[in-house]
């Protein structure tokens, strides 16, 4: 933001991709039509662009409100003030509480969708009485048949103009979303006048967004029975199929590679161990950040975990490893929200998030995510890589890391978007040549102890070089094999069967999408209570058996059986 010179107020200025989907937007609403589409890849920028084109309906008197739907409460605060920063209007968090927005008196306001569907009823009356702009931003949770979907198609109706913000417009589920119309094979079919696309690889070139490397975090897994047999499972080969896994269908859930890797291991203390696959993925993103934090020295990293248990987990080994305990957030935190807020401002190196951090969280920092979630979606996926993609500034030339499980549908996920970027943009960059100063900014040579223009003396970072276990010589980090023997660096990990078999029933019994989640979320509490009241033993073991996220999957099977 630049201050005008005539007029002391500020002046936006847009990135040009920005400048030419405000004009194209603009054009489509003045011929009379109700919907434009901005897909634009996760950190290309759409909160701003689509700020400056509300600004600019306001002025010109063709709306008088503006209501933002985000999906997550830390997104609406960022909405707000983003809003306010560049319409110099108030934007309100409101909640599915509010029934009478007319009390707020001319304001703009922000909702999550979850909210959205006990808000529907004041916002549809709001929508009669002013010309509403809606901003539906992460429109994916729009489905039709979903009750996010309905509760925004209900609510704004009567909205004068709406605005559909995407930038993984297909749902993992393949259903439709409510505003668009589809070709029959599952693309939206919006039209190309009152569309707005670019691509992550188009956003990479322009350098709106950092080019990302994605690192395949390979292992081998000893598997030990209770009898004293093992198998052996890694990325590239299934346990095989015994009468055991026939007779016992868990076994070969528990059995499968993603799971194992999910699965925390301690040591005779009950300490997370140093030895284990997580540890060596944390490992792997440390150095990397080190890396990174010579270029940036405020750059971060970011653990995605698919539970509470293993967000703790990976909080603890950081700690170990690093000697800095990470911020972790996830919704049995107390102010998660505030932690995030903080995280962002801050110059710590780690965040661990439980479905807090992924869409639309802006965090411009971050560069390197370990990879651990509960949903295996592309669209999961390319969420999550969108948290660290994100341009720091003009002079940000630094690349993004994801250290994710050598697992199959992560492969495929990453070499789509590899392909996207181009060849160009592929290849690793390889170790940095200088290094910025954290005091003053000044770029040094990266050989030097301390800064040439202030004396600030640089960190220490951790050795790059790691032994070869059978010859000793020396290797560069993240290389796959011994340089002088050839021997393997892939690593052996064993793991008792009753970890693995617990952790496949409590942790992956089900593949719930980020809707049931939610929604298994929303009943567990009413649930848990009647069960308790009704104290029926059975039932009462059967819901400490089955995690609260099963809840909704649960809940949608019922209702197709009626």
């Amino acid at each position: 933001m630049k201050a005008c010179p005539l007029k002391g107020k500020p002046m936006l200025t847009l990135r040009p991709w920005q400048s030419e989907c405000k004009t194209k937007a603009l054009d489509w609403f003045k011929m009379g039509n109700r919907t434009f589409l901005m897909d634009v890849a996760p950190g290309g920028g759409k909160t701003k662009a689509s700020c400056a084109i509300a600004k600019e309906l306001l002025e010109s008197g063709e709306i008088d409100c503006v209501v933002s739907i985000a999906p997550r409460r830390s997104v609406v605060f960022q909405w707000a003030e983003d809003f306010q920063s560049i319409c110099g209007r108030t934007m309100v968090p409101i909640t599915g509480n509010d029934d009478d927005l007319s009390a707020y008196g001319g304001a703009d306001f922000a909702i999550t969708w979850s909210a959205l569907g006990d808000a529907s009823a004041a916002i549809y009356e709001m929508c009669q009485n002013r010309k509403v702009l809606a901003i539906c931003d992460e429109h994916h949770h729009a489905g039709r048949e979903a009750a996010w979907g309905e509760g925004a198609d209900n609510a704004f109706s009567q909205a004068k103009y709406t605005m559909v913000l995407t930038g993984t417009p297909i749902r993992s589920d393949g259903s439709e979303t409510v505003w668009m119309d589809y070709d029959g094979r599952g693309k939206i079919d919006h039209p190309e006048d009152g569309t707005y696309t670019l691509s992550y690889g188009e956003a990479v070139d322009l350098q709106y967004c950092r080019p990302i490397t994605f690192h395949r975090h390979e292992a081998n897994f000893t598997v030990v029975f209770g009898d004293g047999d093992t198998t052996q499972v890694s990325g590239a080969v299934e346990a095989p199929v015994d009468s055991r896994m026939r007779q016992v269908p868990a076994l070969r859930r528990a059995l499968d590679f993603y799971k194992l890797a999910c699965t925390p291991i301690f040591d005779n203390h009950g300490r997370p161990c140093t030895l284990s696959y997580q540890a060596t993925m944390l490992e792997w993103g440390i150095q990397k950040l080190d890396d990174l934090r010579l270029e940036m020295p405020e750059s971060g990293g970011l653990v995605i975990a698919h539970s509470i248990e293993m967000a703790e987990y990976m909080a603890d080994l950081l700690h170990i490893l690093e000697g800095e305990r990470p911020f972790i957030v996830h919704n049995q935190v107390a102010n998660a929200e505030a932690k995030i807020r903080a995280f962002k401002t801050s110059s710590n190196r780690w965040l661990v998030s439980v479905g807090m951090v992924s869409e639309g969280v802006d965090i411009p920092r971050l560069r390197v995510l370990v990879y651990l979630p509960f949903a295996r979606t592309e669209l999961a996926f390319r969420q999550a890589m969108g948290r660290v993609v994100r341009n720091n500034g003009p002079d940000d030339g630094t690349r993004a890391y994801v250290i994710m499980p050598a697992h199959q549908v992560f492969e495929e996920h990453a070499r789509r978007v590899e392909r996207e970027m181009g060849p160009k943009h592929t290849a690793e960059t390889g170790a940095p040549r200088t290094k910025v100063c954290p005091a003053c900014s000044s770029r040094c040579d990266i050989s030097a102890r301390a800064c040439h223009e202030c004396d600030e003396e640089f960190p220490i970072g951790h050795s790059r070089l790691k032994a070869c276990g059978e010859c000793g010589s020396p290797n560069p980090f993240g290389a796959k094999e011994c340089s002088a023997c050839g021997s393997s660096f892939t690593q052996e990990f064993s793991v008792q069967l009753d970890e693995a078999l617990r952790h496949g029933a409590i942790v992956r019994g089900m593949d719930v999408d980020e809707e049931e989640v939610r929604l298994g979320e929303k009943l567990a509490p009413e649930l848990q209570r009647k069960v308790l009241r009704d104290g029926d033993e059975f039932l009462v073991n059967v819901l400490r058996t089955i995690p609260a996220e099963s809840y909704g999957r649960l809940a949608r099977m019922m209702g197709e059986i009626k």
